[in-house]
């Protein structure tokens, strides 16, 4: 977990410097069984909302996105705790105003989303790599570094 983070610190830095936007981008934490179709996280998701947290800590996040999900909201909540933020909610199918909004940063973003929207998200903001993120995989940390020709770093971080 350490080298994760300071990998992470280290090409947030380095894209400062260059002054291009990162974008972070990640699928929820593990949701509760319960809860119908907008459960809340489980004790593990809690817990990898928490690691997320700790990753982020030092990497100048200073806007973040989440859906109208509860789940979305709660795997940012570490996050924008400690970077003292406060999110933004975005509809999770709205692909098209989310890249617009990423594409107007001025600093570096975190965006909460889910399984089945992370690909479509990737692809807006111009990235011709597929992504595939299977139903149990939660620990998808992808870095996008915005500018004339983005790039993207797919990381995982572990529980």
């Amino acid at each position: 977990m350490k080298a994760l983070a300071l990998f992470l610190l280290f090409f947030v830095s380095v894209s400062m410097a260059s002054a291009q936007p990162v974008v972070v981008i990640v699928r929820h934490g593990e949701k509760a069984t319960n809860g119908g179709t907008d459960p809340d996280l489980s004790s593990a998701g809690r817990a990898r909302a928490d690691a997320l947290a700790r990753i982020l800590k030092d990497s100048g996040i200073t806007v973040i996105f989440t859906t109208e999900f509860k789940r979305t909201q709660e795997t940012a909540a570490p996050t924008a705790t400690s970077a003292h933020v406060t999110p933004t909610v975005v509809a999770a199918k709205d692909t098209t105003g989310l890249v617009a909004k990423l594409h107007r940063l001025n600093g570096n973003a975190l965006v909460v989303a889910h399984g089945d929207t992370i690909p479509n998200i990737i692809k807006a903001l111009g990235i011709n790599s597929p992504i595939n993120i299977p139903d149990e995989d939660y620990s998808e940390l992808l870095v996008v570094a915005l500018g004339d020709k983005p790039e993207l770093f797919r990381l995982h971080y572990p529980l």
